[in-house]
């Protein structure tokens, strides 16, 4: 058999799968009664209707006030909300092995369903391991061949000595660094990560490198601190301050130091040395994405969580949850109340926060559900549900320079969208009951999508 007809026969079977989960795709809806929260800090507005024509939003406003065209597909949804679809800014193809083997399996399968019916429309991954996956898998979304999110794509990381995958190249210099950039920003990538091993002198040819091309440079960094990562150029960091290692008595220039979680406990955050970080970062632009869910290491055990692994990726997952010791608990507490403290502080101080779900860790964040579950997190740890949603919808497109496009609910934009069952400014639980995701103006099944996935997690 010819390979020409194969990849026929591949691509009819697989926009056959995508139109199974598609449940609306009229060239007119009309989304009657719903809840609007529109992504852009506004208070929600009860009773709406939206007018989706084209793949675009018409418009939006009190019932009554919008006319609805004729012959338009009507949905009448009076107990449901309609927020932004999620904007990811830490997102992976990957996910843990488990039982302590350091390598990552990529899931170009499943992730993709996974972040899309959660509400994730658009996702940044944050770094692959299998870049060049990664690239054919926005490809196939792209040519509607498969369902999944708009993916743009952070090329692998710019790492030195003392990896803790064999997966990750190991830089041996500023120009391995530039070659890095060079090398992936022409294959497609539009952004890179650098990583916690990473030297000054790489990083800054790194970003030197990127910037020249108007591409972005993020970085979980150790052994260069924020404000140094700042001074270089960098546009995006991760995780925060628990990852931050500056304040560190003793931080030797281009090393990682070890960390303790008294180390953590013990820093304030309203203090000066972190205020005057906040304020660098601020001043140079420099956003932060937050990623509280991957570093709650026992989250609640949801059903949906258990279906979605393979029967072995599940028996691991709950043997090493089992194992934990009451310290491990104890500092994932405290990571998650002082990361959610500091982003608190540098949303007030004018900071742009976003936010993504980076699927690694022990395994309990998982694609799309930790996107939702870093939402729970920040209502938890004292934002609003209106603030915590403005920040993973219109302030990822923001720093995507997309905001004219997505990220928020308004006439002209794409209608990317998530219809839940509840009401999230209410009851922020209500974000995981994701039930239609509309991505330019088709919707998706979100209970088909995630019955696709059933026992994948782990395998692809």
């Amino acid at each position: 058999m010819r390979p020409g007809f194969l990849a026929v026969v591949l691509a009819a079977s697989l926009a056959g799968q995508q139109q199974s989960f598609i449940r609306v795709s009229a060239p007119v809806i009309a989304l009657t009664h719903v809840r609007v929260i529109d992504g852009t800090g506004a208070p929600s507005r009860s009773d709406q209707t939206i007018v989706i024509s084209q793949g675009r939003i018409q418009a939006v406003g009190n019932r009554g006030d919008v006319s609805i065209p004729a012959g338009a597909e009507r949905l009448d949804l009076p107990n449901y909300t309609v927020i932004p679809g999620l904007v990811g800014m830490h997102e992976h193809l990957f996910y843990p092995s488990g039982r302590g083997v350091p390598i990552y399996i990529e899931h170009a399968f499943s992730f993709p369903r996974l972040y899309l019916a959660s509400g994730v429309t658009t996702a940044r991954t944050a770094g692959g391991l299998e870049v060049q996956t990664d690239l054919a898998v926005k490809k196939q979304i792209d040519e509607g061949r498969t369902p999944g999110p708009k993916m743009h794509v952070t090329a692998g990381y710019l790492e030195g000595p003392g990896s803790f995958t064999p997966q990750m190249l190991e830089l041996r210099g500023p120009e391995d660094a530039r070659k890095f950039v060079e090398y992936w920003a022409d294959l497609g990538a539009t952004s890179f990560k650098a990583y916690m091993h990473i030297t000054r002198a790489e990083l800054a040819a790194a970003i030197k490198a990127a910037h020249a091309r108007k591409l972005k440079v993020t970085g979980h960094l150790c052994s260069v601190g924020f404000r140094e990562a700042a001074e270089l150029g960098i546009d995006n960091l991760e995780h925060g301050i628990i990852v931050d290692t500056e304040l560190q008595p003793g931080k030797q220039p281009d090393v990682c130091p070890q960390t303790t979680a008294a180390d953590l406990k013990n820093l304030d955050i309203s203090g000066e040395p972190v205020q005057r970080m906040i304020r660098e970062l601020i001043v140079r632009g420099v956003a932060v994405t937050s990623t509280l869910a991957v570093f709650e290491d026992s989250p609640p055990l949801q059903q949906r969580f258990l279906d979605a692994l393979s029967p072995q990726t599940a028996l691991n997952y709950l043997s090493a949850r089992d194992r934990l010791p009451e310290t491990a608990h104890q500092v994932s507490a405290l990571r998650v109340s002082k990361e959610v403290e500091f982003e608190r502080a540098f949303v007030k101080a004018g900071g742009l926060l976003v936010a993504g779900a980076d699927p690694t860790g022990n395994g309990s964040a998982l694609a799309g559900f930790a996107d939702q579950r870093n939402i729970e997190l920040m209502v938890g740890g004292g934002f609003t549900p209106i603030e915590a949603i403005h920040i993973a919808t219109f302030n990822g497109a923001r720093f995507l320079g997309m905001e004219d496009r997505v990220g928020s609910i308004a006439p002209g934009k794409q209608a990317d969208l998530a219809v839940i069952e509840g009401d999230p400014s209410s009851r922020i639980s209500d974000i995981e009951n994701v039930r239609i995701v509309f991505k330019d103006g088709v919707g998706y099944d979100s209970a088909k999508l995630l019955e696709s996935v059933h026992g994948n997690v782990g395998l692809h």
